[in-house]
């Protein structure tokens, strides 16, 4: 079988990294999380908000001084998951059906707990909460590592048992979370000697994971440099033709009219960051079974 054939598109943004595509009322939208350094952000904080892809509109902004967040979409109602504050201790989530109206509930309270990026997808009966933990040690080992929770209703959250984890071995930060009966899939970033890449391993139970035998997922080529957004102030413009490329991470995807729309980052890993987006042309179903035989 041949790995799944990823189409770079070119870049779109500047200092615009954990971004997630999602189809909300049939529209394509993409969810971004916002800095307080991103170059066209004059708030002095960060906050939440989705574009219109078509049309560039933007939603109202939201869940101003949250951190990291991703969104799940269920029917016409969209769930995001964040942290309240950078390397903190608590997720939340914010729930609506308009992007304008959002109900604030609290996911996950972990004192001594550093986290980060969040994923969550449906399987089954039940929502599982992928997050990223830097510490405590013992939990997270090699900083940054998957760790789960899981709810019934979205709104009591059980850890689920220790064990449960990708991994503690070596730097394995988890971006993306996925299910497909049987398997959940984690797309991670794996640090390798001068680079990252995107890799994807799946599981079972959340346990014991199985290396994609085609990783890796994404890495870094000449063709992120290409210009997707040529609306873009022209410094921002030289800066992505010179701009040093050793990574390729936070990936995101959802199906939209037949093929997969894929988000990503590339850059530097040390703060010069830009947003790029893919495409794969058919489902997310072969997809993901795409990455294994």
């Amino acid at each position: 079988m041949m790995r799944p054939e990823i189409r770079k598109q070119g870049t779109v943004d500047c200092d615009m990294v954990e971004t997630t595509p999602v189809v909300h009322r049939g529209e394509l939208y993409r969810f971004e999380y916002v800095r307080p350094g991103y170059w066209n952000n004059e708030t002095g904080n960060s906050y939440f908000r989705f574009v219109h892809v078509n049309s560039g509109r933007l939603s109202p902004p939201f869940a101003h001084g949250y951190h990291l967040g991703n969104v799940m979409a269920e029917g016409d109602t969209l769930v995001v998951t964040a942290t309240d504050v950078w390397d903190g201790e608590r997720i939340d989530l914010f729930i609506s059906r308009d992007m304008e109206h959002w109900e604030r509930r609290s996911a996950l309270h972990l004192p001594g707990y550093g986290l980060f990026n969040t994923s969550m997808c449906k399987a089954r009966d039940r929502y599982v909460l992928m997050f990223e933990v830097g510490k405590p040690t013992e939990v997270a080992g090699v900083r940054f590592t998957a760790r789960f929770a899981e709810s019934a209703d979205l709104h009591t959250w059980t850890l689920t048992p220790p064990e449960c984890v990708y991994s503690r071995d070596r730097y394995t930060a988890p971006h993306c979370l996925r299910y497909l009966e049987p398997y959940f899939y984690n797309f991670y970033l794996e640090a390798l000697p001068g680079r990252w890449e995107q890799y994807v391993v799946r599981s079972r139970d959340l346990v014991e994971w199985e290396v994609s035998p085609r990783n890796p997922v994404l890495a870094s080529a000449e063709e992120d440099r290409r210009l997707l957004n040529t609306s873009l102030p022209q410094d921002l413009k030289d800066r992505i033709r010179s701009a040093e490329n050793i990574n390729n991470s936070d990936i995101d995807f959802c199906e939209y009219d037949g093929r997969l729309v894929i988000t990503y980052s590339w850059g530097n890993q040390s703060g010069v960051e830009h947003l790029a987006q893919a495409e794969y042309d058919g489902s997310e179903a072969d997809f993901l079974r795409g990455w294994f035989d």
